[in-house]
């Protein structure tokens, strides 16, 4: 089975066809079909291609499946005996993308 290592929104992704991942907010409608071109390592089929830092004539690509967000981070402060809290909720905007073809 072939996979691929994929960098994106500054966090990196081990991809295989089919895989449904959740990355960081890229721009584009449901739908939309998207190349990636960070490609750092190809594997799989007993062969391997490690970039360096890229994988020349890689690519990946997706179609987005989704737009959606993550799930509730809670950021809590505290200062013992000085009457100082502080609460504050986040949820991070994500792109739910499924992977159709590796190219290498």
């Amino acid at each position: 089975m072939k996979y691929a290592v994929i960098r994106t929104g500054g966090k990196q992704y081990r991809v295989s066809e089919g895989d449904v991942v959740r990355i960081e907010k890229l721009d584009g409608e449901v739908g939309e079909m998207i190349t990636m071109d960070d490609v750092l390592f190809v594997g799989g089929d007993g062969e391997a291609k490690i970039g360096a830092p890229l994988v020349a004539n890689a690519k990946v690509t997706g179609e987005i499946v989704d737009q959606l967000r993550a799930k509730k981070v809670i950021v809590f402060k505290k200062k013992r005996r000085k009457s100082y809290s502080r609460q504050q909720g986040h949820r991070q905007y994500q792109t739910a993308l499924k992977i159709i073809g590796i190219e290498a």
